[in-house]
C-alpha cells in the first residue's frame, strides 16, 4: 500500500453535506433544545444512587460548534448520551429538530438517533471484515436504503474526507488517522442534524489528531452542527462555544 498524508483535503461546500435532508433546519434554528433535564440513577431497592444531571437547560443552534467539558462525574457523559438519544432523561424535555425525543418509544428513538445524529467515537468502531465503503454504508443498511444508493452515498462521503482512493481497503490496511476519517464519513452518510464527536482524537498521536480536528473544523465551516465532548482544553479551544458541567449542572456557557 502506498503511503498517504494525514493532512485533510479541502472540503467542498457540497450540498450533499450541508443540505442532505429535506427537513434540515435553516441556519440559526434550534436543532437541540434541552429544558430542565434531570437524570437520576437508582439502586435496586429504589433509592437514589446518583443524580447525574440536575435540571440542565441547553440550546444548540444549526451550524454551532461547541465543546462540552467537565471533570469525571460532572455529568458530561450523561449529557452526551441524552443529546445523542442513547439514553433518556428522568425528567425534562428534549426537542431534537422540534420533536420531543424524551417521550418517544424505543423503536422511534432508535430511528431518530439513526437519522438525526452522526457519531464519531474515540474508538473507531469499524468492522474489520468489511471494506471502508461497506463500513460507511452500515447506517444506511439499517434504514432500509437500497444497495446502489448506499454505495453511492458512502463513496461520496469518503471522497469528502479524502479517502476516495482507498475504497476497497479494510480497516487494518489503514492508519489510525485514516480509520477515524472513515468514522467521520460514516457519521456523515445519514446526513444528520448534528455530528457528535466524543474524544475523537483520544487514540491518535498529536499530529494525526490535529488533522482530524482540522477535518471536523472544515465540516463546521460548510454548515455542520458539531458537538465535541472532550476533557482536553487544546481541543476545546477550537470550538466557538464551551459548555462546562459541574456536579450535574451547567457551570458556564461561554461563546467566543
Amino acid at each position: 500500500m502506498s503511503s498517504t498524508s494525514h493532512t485533510a483535503s479541502p472540503l467542498p461546500a457540497s450540498a450533499a453535506v450541508v443540505n442532505g435532508a429535506a427537513s434540515r433546519p435553516r441556519v440559526g434554528e434550534l436543532v437541540a433544545d434541552l429544558r430542565k433535564i434531570s437524570k437520576i440513577y437508582y439502586k435496586p431497592d429504589g433509592s437514589v444512587l446518583v443524580e447525574a444531571l440536575k435540571g440542565c437547560d441547553l440550546q444548540i443552534r444549526q451550524g454551532e460548534y461547541l465543546a462540552i467539558m467537565g471533570a469525571s462525574g460532572s455529568g458530561k457523559s450523561t449529557l452526551m448520551n441524552i443529546l445523542g438519544c442513547l439514553d433518556r432523561p428522568t425528567s425534562g424535555e428534549y426537542l431534537l429538530d422540534g420533536k420531543d425525543v424524551a417521550q418517544m418509544e424505543d423503536d422511534e428513538l432508535s430511528r431518530v438517533r439513526g437519522e438525526k445524529i452522526g457519531f464519531v467515537f474515540q474508538a473507531f468502531n469499524l468492522i474489520s471484515e468489511l471494506t471502508i465503503v461497506e463500513n460507511v454504508e452500515v447506517p444506511l443498511f439499517y434504514q432500509g436504503i437500497l444497495k446502489g444508493q448506499r454505495e453511492k452515498r458512502a463513496i461520496e462521503k469518503l471522497n469528502i474526507v479524502g479517502l476516495g482512493d482507498r475504497l476497497t481497503h479494510r480497516p487494518k490496511e489503514l492508519s489510525g488517522g485514516q480509520q477515524q476519517r472513515v468514522a467521520v464519513a460514516r457519521a456523515l452518510v445519514t446526513e444528520p442534524s448534528i455530528i457528535m464527536a466524543d474524544e475523537p482524537t483520544g487514540n491518535l498521536d498529536s499530529k494525526t489528531g490535529v488533522a482530524i480536528l482540522e477535518l471536523i473544523s472544515d465540516l463546521h465551516k460548510i454548515g455542520m452542527t458539531i458537538i465535541m465532548v472532550t476533557h482536553d482544553e487544546r481541543v476545546a479551544v477550537r470550538c466557538e462555544r464551551i459548555v462546562r458541567l459541574r456536579d450535574g449542572e451547567v457551570e458556564s456557557d461561554v461563546r467566543k
